[in-house]
């Protein structure tokens, strides 16, 4: 169990080394700095001439908007009838079907949305076209809308009065060319090395030792799973994702794709202090970030490792902690570090069933998700947590009596609007969505939904709860994991989960970039003694609070009837 802990701190203390490097990497990237990918640069301009645009035009913080929503909706299009159509398209050996319509709307929303919840089993629900073009493609685009977003944030926080916040096209294509494909690339060298799968031939058949014929799906997995965990994207190659021995093989590449996952989250928080130059905000950032995280981490692992309370009651021993659902490869310790990682960010791949984790770990998953500023997805992290800097510096200045400014801006009636009409979409769409799943289950448990409702559980009580609140928690978060009771492969849940997936990852991008963009074009204040500032331990403090608080007040009662209950009840 040691050797354990040891992977467990050795996963996290790796990060943050090569975390800070990759934040200064990225910093001078965008602040048009040289750096040793600078040779990528003829690729961006034949992408940017065979499109048309122009990359130094600058925009205002609407017209980055105005972008990033177009290109997303024609995205969607793309995708959506790609999958509806896929039977009838190229690259499919195995001859999968296309998808259903309501299937369809789902996966593409999916995978636009940076979500990923996947309704369908990878290897059987699409073919190797939509896997590698569509998908694929989709788990680029989308993490660098996410990180080109924040970056209009960086600049607006950084100039001192401007509406010129740089161009979306520009900040979209180098957010691939110089960062997620570089970086991809080496981890998929890393995992094709050690096993997974790269060929686009069709199911091989094998003889087991028992002398049974199997057929075993391949597939060019590799760089997909390794732009799934850096682009905090989660969808896997197969059915179990990195549960999968073909999509994780070993102890190595476990650590290798558990350190994506929260990589380049963690380093965009640092590359806002090098582009700001405000190191020392960066570090309040990431203390509380982190603080948050080593909290659901502590009690997610001692929940997994101390095993099943029940099953101790009736004195059976678990000397290897609780092993259902989970890789005899990974144990409880690599497995509950995962899911915390995976939900504390927008990823939501697992290597374990987290539908068999201890009641505690499900709440900390949850939690994490309902929270979704701890680090974060790619990007988007950073703007909800800049939703909660902007709420406590206004409830920090009406505390000490001083005007509320960040970054020399005041913070008006105006910008704490937008900022908490955000902070309560996140919890009004999870919320609502789970009650009126339980108002459809109790109330019209036959309705003929492709699946009756009365379908939708596998688990009774408190975990049937948990499922359906897992559900639109990990939807709203654009996260996709999924407690896998659940049958969501209905009408209801393809939909219900579609919507609120789209209002959940668009609303929450308008509203920090218009806020930011606000606050860019007003008269900019210089520090005085006077100022609140916004890089103590003290407001750093200030925020966690304000997080918690809101979360707890949110969130409270739906996890004491889920899990809470459910951990009691173990008891």
């Amino acid at each position: 169990m040691n050797t354990e802990y040891l992977g467990v701190i050795l996963m996290y203390v790796l990060t943050v080394v090569l975390a800070i490097p990759l934040g200064r990497y990225i910093a001078k990237v965008f602040n048009g700095e040289k750096t040793w990918l600078d040779f990528m640069a003829p690729l961006e301009r034949l992408i940017f001439r065979f499109s048309g645009i122009d990359p130094k035009r600058e925009m205002n913080w609407k017209q980055h908007l105005k972008a990033m929503l177009t290109i997303n909706c024609l995205w969607l299009f793309y995708a959506f009838f790609s999958l509806l159509f896929q039977g009838h398209l190229p690259m499919n050996p195995d001859k999968n079907p296309g998808q259903t319509p309501d299937l369809a709307f789902n996966t593409a929303i999916s995978f636009m949305t940076n979500t990923n919840l996947q309704d369908y089993s990878g290897e059987t629900g699409v073919t190797y076209f939509t896997q590698s073009c569509v998908l694929m493609f989709l788990q680029f685009v989308s993490a660098a809308t996410g990180i080109a977003a924040v970056l209009v944030v960086f600049k607006a926080m950084r100039d001192k009065v401007t509406d010129k916040l740089g161009n979306f096209w520009d900040l979209l294509v180098r957010s691939v060319t110089r960062l997620l494909l570089p970086l991809a690339f080496v981890v998929a060298i890393i995992l094709a090395f050690n096993g997974t799968t790269t060929s686009y031939e069709g199911k091989a058949t094998l003889m087991s030792l028992q002398g049974d014929t199997l057929h075993v799906s391949r597939g060019p997995a590799a760089a997909m799973i390794a732009i799934k965990q850096l682009g905090t994207n989660g969808g896997g190659w197969y059915g179990p994702n990195s549960a999968h021995p073909l999509e994780n093989p070993n102890y190595l590449t476990n650590i290798v794709e558990n350190v994506s996952i929260i990589l380049i989250p963690i380093a965009l928080v640092f590359a806002l202090g090098y582009y700001l130059n405000r190191k020392k905000l960066a570090w309040v950032i990431f203390g509380v970030m982190t603080i948050g995280f080593l909290v659901m981490q502590v009690t997610s692992i001692n929940a997994e490792v101390n095993g099943n309370p029940a099953i101790a009651h009736l004195g059976v021993s678990q000397p290897t902690g609780a092993m259902e659902g989970k890789e005899v490869r990974f144990g409880p310790a690599a497995s509950a570090y995962w899911g915390i990682c995976t939900t504390v960010t927008s990823n939501g791949s697992v290597n374990a069933m987290h539908d068999s984790m201890q009641p505690l770990s499900g709440l900390g998953q949850m939690f994490d998700m309902m929270i979704n500023a701890f680090y974060g997805g790619v990007g988007v992290g950073y703007l909800n947590f800049y939703i909660f800097i902007i709420i406590a510096v206004f409830i920090s200045g009406l505390m000490v009596g001083r005007t509320p400014e960040f970054m020399g801006r005041k913070v008006e009636a105006r910008e704490m609007k937008i900022a908490s009409l955000t902070a309560l979409l996140h919890p009004f769409l999870i919320l609502v969505g789970t009650a009126l799943s339980c108002y459809i289950l109790v109330h019209f448990p036959n309705i003929n939904w492709a699946e009756k409702p009365s379908a939708w559980l596998n688990n009774p009580g408190y975990h049937g709860f948990s499922e359906m609140l897992y559900q639109f928690s990990s939807s709203s978060a654009n996260n996709g994991s999924g407690f896998e009771g659940l049958g969501d492969n209905s009408i209801f849940w393809n939909v219900s989960a579609g919507i609120v997936m789209i209002l959940a990852r668009f609303l929450p991008i308008i509203g920090p970039v218009a806020i930011a963009g606000i606050l860019a074009n007003k008269k900019f204040i210089p520090e005085s003694a006077g100022t609140l500032k916004t890089d103590t331990t003290t407001f750093g403090v200030m925020i966690f609070a304000v997080i918690i608080i809101i979360a707890a007040l949110s969130f409270f009662p739906s996890l004491a009837l889920g899990p809470l209950a459910e951990h009691f009840s173990l008891k």
